[in-house]
């Protein structure tokens, strides 16, 4: 199992080890000690699985008084997993990293509070897994708008399916007052 750092503080994605045979396959998706070794001493909560059609962006999402860490993985398909840091002050503030996560590769990313997450789907359909470290609160929630110039994704959709709540996603600029802030820099 390998535990792979990324340029962003804490997101880290993880490469399981798959052993196959003629069966099928096993992995393991979690194990605390060995997730606590490879950096994600993380203590989860809650499990959330989504399916969702090709075309189909779910995101960005976070909380602001009870920030979620996210350990996600994709089940079946294929997904563009982005991560955006909104954490003020931060040196990679409101940029942002993609990784292809598919039920081929087994890949994990994880993704500790303080950041936003989205996914588009870019196969016909997906499953997606992901573990949290804090309770969802609907009060609690960030929306930033999948589109937003601030930010600048380049999704590999350009019309996506959208929940109503996803549509009415404000920009970062509207929710800079309700972001989190790096502790020791100066917003």
């Amino acid at each position: 199992m390998r535990f792979v750092a990324t340029a962003f503080d804490g997101v880290i994605v993880v490469e399981p080890d798959v052993f196959r045979d003629d069966r099928g396959f096993f992995l393991e998706t979690f194990h605390a000690a060995k997730y606590a070794r490879g950096g994600i001493d993380a203590r989860f909560v809650q499990d959330n699985h989504s399916r969702s059609v090709r075309g189909t962006i779910r995101g960005l999402h976070a909380q602001q008084d009870h920030p979620q860490g996210k350990l996600v993985r994709v089940l079946v398909g294929t997904v563009f997993d982005v991560v955006v840091d909104i954490r003020r002050g931060s040196a990679n503030y409101l940029r942002w990293l993609a990784f292809e996560l598919t039920g081929d590769n087994f890949r994990q990313v994880y993704v500790p509070p303080g950041y936003a997450h989205g996914i588009c789907i870019t196969s016909e359909f997906a499953e997606v897994e992901y573990k949290c470290t804090d309770f969802y609160d609907p009060r609690d929630e960030l929306r930033i708008a999948w589109n937003d110039p601030a930010i600048g994704i380049r999704w590999p959709v350009e019309r996506p399916l959208l929940s109503d709540a996803d549509r009415a996603a404000m920009r970062i600029e509207e929710l800079v007052d309700r972001l989190p802030v790096l502790p020791g820099s100066r917003k």
